[in-house]
């Protein structure tokens, strides 16, 4: 074991750290196409239409909102009312001539503005002091008070409705469902893999999730301009059952975009992963989605996670304390690419003169692999040792 200190290497058997120097700083700076917590800083600058798609989908407008304006626009609402059918309250008793000597008021007790506010408050939050009432010698008064009943009915089921779609909101339950911190790079079965650990932090369980990762890269062109191209990764065990934290793998194996890096060439790599789990909650039924994304130097090579997993007598123990932790392990430094191609030895076949005549005349197959093809591309069994030769080298 040995090791370096500065924006050098640490050599730890098999595995390397490698610090990211001046690489972190300018890491630092680019921003990121998904934040950690899902989020996407993305602005939008002169949309068609302006606000009018707000305005259009006015619901989801105020369910997306944040809380304090939510507050300030449910406060606003019922103020608002209050005050609207209160002028209309006071100009009634104002054209009527109601006061105190009046002998048939609109309005009775209403001889001002305050007291008309205080009269619409009361009726339309249902409370009736008794000292103010609307009596039947007026039929525009009535029409009033029975506008300002089925307006209030319908501002109370609006206002509950934003107000319990906000509390059952799918970003709430998303935050309770994690990706760890980091992804991982490991040998499982003699294969490279790309791994990362996801886990619900509540009692109760998913009934079904489905786990997907994109990479996505910014690829500049000549004129200045970026475009950003999107690779689906192929996951193992894309439907999940989340009862207990499972790790999510993705084979480095031919026809990965990740397949030609070696250590070294992830740091130089410019492209983020975006990883996603889209669920169904067994308490609510809607659909979750949690998602968020991986940088190159968030992809700690040579690292698996700890298990945090254990059988008891009764139970499954799950310590969620080492839900981010890793620990070393042997992992060869190279591509997967390299790593296979040393695994996997390359043949060479050597022919007699008579077994060459054979092959290329399609009547021998070299590797006696190929029986089932037709007669004019089928390179059948060698039909004797002297037909040929099969030599394995090992590359180094």
């Amino acid at each position: 074991m040995s090791s370096q200190r500065g924006d050098q290497v640490i050599d730890t058997y098999c595995t390397t750290i490698h610090t990211l120097g001046k690489q972190n700083r300018k890491e630092r700076k680019r921003l990121r196409y998904m934040q950690k917590d899902g989020r996407f800083p993305v602005l939008f600058q002169k949309v068609p239409g302006d606000w009018s798609p707000y305005f259009m989908d006015i619901f989801t407008t105020l369910v997306e909102i944040r809380w304090r304006i939510m507050f300030l626009f449910f406060s606003l609402s019922y103020i608002l009312s209050w005050l609207l059918f209160g002028l209309s309250y006071w100009l009634i008793a104002y054209v009527n001539g109601d006061s105190d000597s009046s002998e048939k008021p609109c309005v009775k007790g209403v001889h001002g503005f305050t007291g008309a506010f205080l009269f619409s408050m009361e009726t339309q939050a249902t409370i009736g002091f008794g000292s103010r009432f609307m009596t039947e010698r007026c039929i525009v008064a009535i029409i009033v008070v029975t506008i300002q009943d089925v307006f209030s009915c319908l501002l109370d089921t609006i206002v509950i409705g934003i107000i319990v779609a906000k509390m059952a909101s799918a970003r709430k339950r998303a935050q309770t469902v994690g990706f760890s911190s980091c992804a991982v790079v490991n040998l499982r079965n003699g294969v490279l893999c790309l791994s990362w650990r996801l886990g619900d932090f509540r009692g109760n369980h998913i009934l079904e999730g489905i786990a997907r990762a994109q990479l996505v890269r910014y690829v500049k062109q000549p004129l200045g301009s970026i475009d950003i191209s999107y690779q689906d990764l192929v996951i193992e065990d894309r439907v999940l059952v989340l009862g207990t934290p499972t790790t999510i793998i993705h084979k480095l194996e031919p026809g990965s975009p990740l397949y030609s890096l070696s250590p070294d060439d992830l740091l130089e790599e410019d492209f983020e992963l975006v990883v996603s789990f889209t669920y169904t909650g067994d308490s609510t039924g809607m659909l979750h989605q949690t998602r968020t994304s991986y940088m190159p130097a968030d992809i700690c090579w040579g690292q698996c996670f700890k298990d945090m997993l254990k059988v008891g007598k009764k139970h499954y123990k799950v310590d969620y304390a080492l839900f981010n932790e890793t620990t070393w392990v042997s992992v060869p430094m190279l591509s997967a690419e390299e790593h296979d191609r040393r695994r996997n030895p390359t043949e060479e076949i050597h022919f007699t003169d008579e077994a060459q005549s054979k092959y290329q005349r399609g009547v021998i197959c070299p590797h006696q692999r190929c029986t089932a093809l037709p007669e004019k591309h089928r390179p059948g069994v060698p039909s004797s040792p002297q037909d040929g030769v099969l030599l394995s080298t090992f590359s180094a």
